[in-house]
């Protein structure tokens, strides 16, 4: 990607599959907080603050289950304690430092779909 594409705003917004779109738009809704912009019976926007979310329906629980999206952000931290707090997300892993200097937690949607959630960390952290 161009310098002028960066500046132009281009955005990259995940497409992921889903077993059953009603299902996918409770949990996403429901305990992680995004809400729906669009839903027809193949297809689902979910937004979040900036994050934005695209789902397709599939008939193949194989596709979710080696699906995944990485969202990085300044708010990970703060995000990790709301969603610890809920205490109903069953396959929320712990919040942890990596050695690739990114500080990340994972969650698994119904249908197999990883969510991985992370931010840099500061240099002196590393």
């Amino acid at each position: 990607m161009s310098a002028s594409e960066t500046e132009a705003g281009v955005e990259a917004l995940p497409v992921l599959p889903s077993l059953d779109m009603g299902e996918t738009e409770a949990f996403y809704g429901a305990k992680l907080g995004f809400t729906t912009t669009y839903r027809d019976d193949t297809y689902l926007i979910l937004r979040r603050g900036i994050a934005e979310l695209h789902f397709w329906r599939a008939g193949d629980r194989t596709l979710c289950e080696n699906t995944s999206v990485y969202l990085r952000g300044d708010g990970i931290v703060e995000l990790y304690a709301e969603y610890q707090a809920r205490g109903d997300i069953q396959r929320l892993s712990p919040l942890m430092d990596r050695d690739w200097g990114m500080q990340e937690f994972y969650i698994h949607d119904p249908h197999g779909n990883l969510l991985r959630f992370g931010r840099r960390l500061p240099l002196p952290e590393r």
